[in-house]
């Protein structure tokens, strides 16, 4: 009954979780599919209204407020349960910053809050605030999703129902996974990307705070690895390459073509590993063929490919660059598919692993991973979310060769 007064208290309708027991086999896949196809999805990208709030003041409430800025749209304040220890950090300086309970009645009830939290299951934490009294609750990515003419931020993009052709592809692909987990984390990924239902598997949770790294990658590195850093940003993922291999590898080569970025990346490899020889840093922007595009800069890690950009740049194969890589990490905001693309016959050559996002656009329904599956040989194929909102989503591509006997 709460929930049914929830609904009418409600401005916006409140999306619907779903928990199941174990992972599906492919069998069992198949009907939840069916489900996810063509159902109809109740809501749309989120149009902006005053007076608008932020919930969440981490790394992506920090994320919002700029893209927010960006976009030229003002927000009250930021609501965050650990308000007063975050008021201290520079970031939030001239902002409000309130704890839920210091909000007052009106606000909640006129105030539109746009959700900038992606590492706790959202239908709850909607529930939660609902109960509170905030009257009017959106995801962060779907308030974004209105602006994508003016700035390419694509985390909250919507599937239309499946295609014969998307269901038959998404079929084979749900096949041709390695294990049921990875079907459980691309049906939560598809459900949230055409439904907006955030499904969880008890038996499969989510692999929080271990992107690039899961266990079965882990269990699989070597002393002599050779990383090709895709998207570096400010060099976290390399990092954490290096503390994973104990300061054990060949070479790092990475990749970051925002020019603010790379100036930070450059500036914490120093400080993480000073003049290591084995390290390279680039400007690559990687394509599926050498030539030039836009490039919107000066957006942290939404930097990439866009026609929002105004700086050009010259593309690059990864088949064109005479690397030796045996790790492939693409974290491109949307365009791994066409550097993949652009890395056939690296791939086929070297085997690297690849561990490739697929969450920023419509490719990772089917259109990623088959490519993988059908290009690679002798690979076993993983899928694994480690964020909600049907973010965080990963395809991880591990040699057989390299598989524990």
């Amino acid at each position: 009954m709460l929930a049914d007064s929830l609904a009418h208290s409600m401005t916006q309708t409140p999306h619907k979780g779903r928990s199941f027991t174990t992972p599906p086999g492919t069998d069992q896949a198949l009907p939840l599919l069916a489900e996810i196809a063509t159902a109809p999805c109740p809501f749309a990208p989120a149009t902006p209204r005053q007076p608008l709030a932020l919930y969440g003041a981490g790394k992506l409430g920090q994320l919002a407020r700029d893209f927010l800025n960006s976009v030229g749209l003002d927000f009250v304040m930021a609501i965050d349960r650990n308000a007063r220890q975050l008021a201290e950090e520079p970031a939030w300086t001239g902002v409000p910053l309130l704890q839920p309970d210091e909000v007052d009645d009106v606000a909640k009830r006129e105030t539109r809050l746009a959700v900038s939290v992606v590492t706790t299951p959202y239908v709850p934490l909607e529930r939660s605030l609902a109960e509170l009294g905030f009257a009017d609750i959106v995801p962060f990515f779907d308030l974004a999703e209105s602006f994508r003419h003016i700035h390419p931020l694509s985390n909250g993009w919507f599937a239309p129902p499946l295609t014969a052709e998307d269901r038959e592809n998404t079929t084979r692909v749900l096949g041709l996974w390695d294990d049921n987990i990875s079907r459980a984390h691309h049906l939560q990924f598809l459900a949230w990307r055409r439904l907006r239902e955030e499904w969880t598997f008890k038996s499969a949770p989510l692999s929080g705070g271990n992107r690039f790294f899961i266990p079965e990658v882990n269990r699989v590195l070597r002393s002599d690895e050779t990383l090709l850093d895709a998207g570096a940003h400010y060099g976290s993922v390399t990092k954490a390459f290096a503390t994973q291999c104990g300061g054990s590898f060949r070479q790092i080569i990475t990749i970051e073509p925002d020019s603010s970025n790379r100036a930070c990346l450059r500036k914490n490899l120093q400080s993480w590993l000073r003049d290591d020889p084995r390290i390279a840093v680039h400007d690559w922007v990687l394509a599926a063929e050498e030539g030039e595009t836009k490039f919107h800069e000066g957006l942290g890690y939404a930097s990439q490919i866009s026609d929002t950009g105004r700086t050009k740049v010259r593309t690059r194969r990864i088949d064109a660059l005479g690397l030796l890589p045996t790790f492939i990490k693409l974290h491109l905001e949307g365009a791994e598919l066409a550097a993949l693309k652009g890395a056939r016959r690296t791939l086929l050559s070297h085997r690297p692993i690849v561990a490739a996002t697929v969450y920023h656009n419509a490719d990772g329904i089917w259109k990623t991973p088959l490519w993988l599956m059908e290009t690679l040989p002798d690979y076993r194929f993983l899928f694994r979310v480690d964020s909600w909102c049907g973010n965080g989503a990963v395809v991880y591509c591990l040699p057989k060769e390299r598989t524990p006997s």
